[in-house]
């Protein structure tokens, strides 16, 4: 835990990074869980739109993320840093926030991409109320809820005795928004309202949980802060996550990582403050809770 002195020097330090940072030299985003899937694609594609727009992408195990070195590698330095964070490791999320504190100053964009559906002997999907067991429902509810808000706490509130404040004054953005941006990967399965179907316990609630939990968050930091939070359902994209559960799928409705992230991409660049709070589905509309 940071303390005394040290802190200090660091809010002082990335205080005068940020005022120095220019609207100009394009925004800073972080995704967190980008080692793959639809986070490596936010990645990807978010260094394709500019030349000076700077990426932090965060996974638990930086060493072994080759798709992320080969992106660092194909564009210019300092345009990608990749560093470690584990959602279910506090630790890890505050030594992140230090570091993006120190180097950027300030964050345009955090995008929670983070999830978990199954694990092969650890937690599978329930279609019955028989197979609920207490660990998948507390695992799930670790991963997919606490995680994502524990990052947001820790990135934009200074919760930490207001060791981080200067990462929310964002707004640099190259789409010109004008505040910061929290984008936190939900689900339509997460919709109370749009649950006619049933089961899938854990993963529902664990993602319902998050929608009310980045609700909170969002009257919160719109009361006080430049920062508006949102959630975002992608639809079900062809990845590791719904790999064994695509055979029911209609093909037109298994999208791809790319035309799900450019859809993602593009509510993201078009949402207004007054979207603060809303949960949004890929094609624009929005989801019922």
């Amino acid at each position: 835990m940071w303390r005394g002195g040290a802190m200090a020097r660091l809010v002082v330090a990335a205080r005068a990074f940020s005022a120095s940072a220019s609207a100009g030299a394009g925004g800073v985003a972080m995704v967190q869980g980008a080692s793959r899937g639809i986070g490596l694609e936010f990645v990807r594609q978010l260094l394709r739109r500019s030349d000076q727009g700077r990426v932090v992408a965060t996974c638990r195990a930086p060493a072994a993320a080759a798709e992320l070195h080969k992106l660092r590698e194909e564009h210019a330095p300092g345009r990608l840093t990749v560093l470690p964070l584990d959602v279910t490791d506090e630790a890890t999320i505050e030594a992140a926030a230090a570091s993006i504190a120190e180097t950027h100053g300030s964050l345009d964009l955090l995008i929670n991409s983070t999830g978990i559906l199954s694990i092969p002997n650890v937690i599978q999907p329930e279609t019955t109320l028989g197979k609920v067991q207490k660990p998948s429902l507390l695992l799930a509810y670790e991963v997919n809820a606490v995680g994502p808000i524990l990052v947001i706490k820790v990135k934009f509130t200074g919760s930490l005795l207001f060791l981080f404040p200067v990462v929310l004054v964002g707004g640099h953005s190259e789409t010109g928004r004008g505040f910061s941006l929290v984008a936190n990967m939900s689900a339509r399965v997460s919709s109370i309202g749009d649950n006619g179907l049933g089961g899938w316990h854990s993963y529902r609630a664990s993602k319902t949980a998050l929608n009310q939990l980045t609700k909170t968050v969002s009257v919160e930091l719109g009361r006080k802060d430049n920062i508006a939070c949102i959630l975002l359902h992608p639809g079900t994209v062809d990845t590791d996550l719904s790999r064994p559960f695509q055979r029911n799928v209609p093909k037109d409705k298994l999208f791809t990582r790319e035309f799900s992230v450019q859809k993602l991409l593009s509510i993201i660049d078009n949402v207004k403050k007054s979207d603060n709070g809303k949960f949004f589905a890929w094609d624009g509309q929005e989801i019922p809770w």
